[in-house]
């Protein structure tokens, strides 16, 4: 939604008149959001924002597809379960360690069957937000003290990387499109995931790069769960991805076998389409290995100024 649809305090331009357009034309529109809330914060964005959830068929958020995990009943939403948390769940070896958004972390937990504790008692690490680190008996709030916030996240992965704690992140953006590009929860599982492999690798131990990434569960665009649910009863070669983020939009959308449609003027790009051009972007991207696309060179079939009618 940010970045195509708002920009987290207004529609852009356009957009609301498009997605009514598209709602006349008997389209099936469904959003897929990689906000770790539930759905129904996503339904009071958009209700505040003027739009009418009723023209979507259906709103994917990370989040419930999270929450969904943690009960071990994802495949209710038509996805498939992560073997590491239902062996913990059938174990009952439910105890978290939340990276939060400071917002519901620990109802959030609570209400899937989780109880937040230290990471030293922990099961699983949670990463479902960057302003908030809850242990369920102390929070420490980056806004309070960022060095203390700091000092308690590094040592904290520290430890959990050495017991190899699997980590769940809800909301894979490694960045917020607002100014200065502040990091994401994708940005610390990407921070988890160098842990896991310093620490184990050789001449310790034999973890590769590519061995940590399986302690690391990522859930939303670009990766295959959302694009499942979003998916179902239909054919992909009818469907496209509209989306501001070749990281995350059109490389789910290249890995999902559906079309996409880049916008380069509202969102994460923008500035820098301005400064070098959507095709100097774009071969930005696919020079760099360290991106979810992990060396496939994804390129959209189709790209826009603004998503408008």
């Amino acid at each position: 939604m940010w970045g195509v649809m708002h920009n987290g305090s207004e529609p852009y331009e356009g957009v609301l008149e498009a997605v009514k357009e598209l709602k006349r034309a008997g389209k099936k529109m469904i959003i897929l959001s990689n906000s770790s809330k539930r759905k129904e914060n996503s339904h009071k964005m958009l209700k505040k924002l003027g739009f009418d959830i009723d023209d979507f068929d259906n709103i994917i958020t990370s989040g419930d597809v999270s929450h969904a995990l943690l009960k071990n009943n994802a495949q209710t939403l038509g996805c498939q379960n992560w073997d590491t948390l239902t062996n913990l769940v059938e174990q009952k070896s439910t105890n978290v360690f939340v990276f939060g958004s400071g917002d519901e972390d620990e109802s959030y937990c609570t209400s899937a069957g989780w109880t937040l504790t230290s990471i030293e008692e922990a099961n699983l690490i949670l990463a479902r937000g960057t302003f908030t680190i809850n242990d369920g008996s102390t929070v420490v709030h980056k806004k309070d003290d960022e060095m203390e916030y700091w000092r308690v996240m590094e040592q904290s992965m520290m430890v959990a990387a050495e017991k190899k704690l699997p980590m769940l992140v809800s909301n894979p953006d490694k960045v917020r499109p607002d100014e200065g590009l502040p990091p994401m929860p994708g940005a610390i599982g990407d921070t988890y995931e160098r842990f896991i492999w310093t620490t184990h690798c050789a001449p310790v131990g034999d973890m590769t790069e590519e061995k940590a990434r399986d302690y690391v569960k990522r859930i939303g665009k670009p990766f295959q769960e959302v694009f499942d649910i979003a998916l179902q009863d239909s054919n992909p070669s009818r469907a496209i991805m509209i989306g501001d983020a070749l990281e995350t939009d059109v490389t789910g959308a290249t890995n999902a076998g559906v079309g996409s449609l880049w916008v380069v003027q509202d969102g994460i790009h923008a500035e820098d389409v301005a400064k070098m051009s959507a095709e100097g972007v774009i071969s930005g991207f696919n020079g760099n290995d360290f991106t979810y696309a992990y060396g496939k060179k994804v390129m959209p079939n189709y790209v826009t100024e603004h998503f408008r009618w």
